[in-house]
């Protein structure tokens, strides 16, 4: 088996590579992994590295040559460093990825392509309920190019070119050293700012709601979308994935109680802007995710600990 994972250095791609390593199904495959700095710390004699920028014809073609089983889209420019450099962020979330789906095609090997999307597709408009079929509006940059090449995956799946998976991910946490750019950088940042003893502002209201799920869940299911048998899919390829809507002073409450020797204090100083796009996520239905077996990380206890790294520790020394 060959396996491709492009953002392979990234929070969700390092990790997707040390689960993809260590998993007894890809123990005879083959890794071939890409992004802009990337080196190659496992000493693993099953690892190609690929380093340079995915834009480049010749680095594209160097990732795809050959025989592909499995494909990982995970590279991408995010949210505000998106809507920041609208140029940067066509060549990377639109005309890379849509150069890398045709080279796909031209294997006629018809690959199994796991495409990193996002709850992004829906934008702030308010829903009483989001499902697979609510419409999708999306006002920011990101959310815009990842409908795209959601549409391209689905006609290219649908004409049997690839075998595409699209996942819409919700909030992954906790990020470290999340982009201050990301307007939803704050879901990461409490984290770090509980662990550490400082004090934090939070641009969201206590009562705000927002989708969630670890680092560990979006790798599970990065993974399960991969072995998934394509009878099991049918037609539509692009789904949300299961994640808990959690109240943010019940998250803020969770960190404090996981870490409950930090003299952290929480302050909410809402941004009606980022409340409206991140904190106001009504209720979510994920039937076609759910009947395929995704799965979140079941309570808000088992999500915080999944999400602190293991090296995170309180002032007082509780992990």
């Amino acid at each position: 088996m060959r396996v491709v994972v492009t953002g392979a250095g990234g929070y969700v791609g390092s990790s997707l590579v040390r689960a993809l390593l260590n998993s007894p199904l890809y123990a005879h495959a083959e890794f071939s992994l890409n992004d802009r700095d990337l080196m190659d710390t496992s000493n693993d004699p099953r690892v190609r590295v690929v380093q340079g920028d995915l834009c480049d014809p010749d680095i594209q073609q160097a990732l795809i040559s050959g025989r592909v089983d499995v494909f990982f889209h995970l590279a991408g420019v995010l949210g505000g460093a998106a809507e920041a450099n609208y140029a940067l962020a066509r060549r990377v979330n639109i005309d890379a990825t849509l150069s890398l789906f045709e080279r796909l095609r031209d294997l006629s090997t018809n690959p199994r392509v796991v495409f990193a999307s996002s709850i992004a597709v829906y934008g702030p408009r308010q829903h009483d309920r989001i499902d697979d079929d609510t419409p999708t509006d999306p006002v920011m940059v990101y959310g815009a190019q990842k409908l795209i090449c959601e549409v391209a995956l689905q006609q290219f799946t649908a004409r049997g070119w690839i075998d595409g998976v699209a996942l819409r991910l919700p909030g992954i946490v906790a990020r470290p050293g999340a982009d201050a750019r990301l307007k939803s950088a704050f879901l990461n940042q409490v984290f770090f700012a509980v662990a550490a003893g400082e004090d934090f502002g939070m641009p969201v209201s206590a009562d705000g709601t927002s989708w969630l799920i670890s680092i560990q869940a979006c790798v599970d299911a990065l993974i399960h979308a991969a072995i998934l048998p394509n009878q099991r899919l049918g037609e539509r390829r692009a789904f949300n994935l299961p994640a808990q809507r959690v109240m943010i002073g019940a998250l803020v409450a969770a960190i404090k109680a996981r870490l409950p020797d930090s003299p952290s204090q929480i302050r909410y100083e809402p941004d009606p802007a980022i409340q409206a796009q991140f904190a106001r996520q009504p209720p979510l239905d994920t039937r076609i995710a759910d009947e395929l077996g995704f799965r979140h990380d079941g309570d808000l206890a088992t999500l915080v600990e999944r999400a602190f790294p293991a090296d995170v520790v309180s002032p007082l020394g509780s992990t």
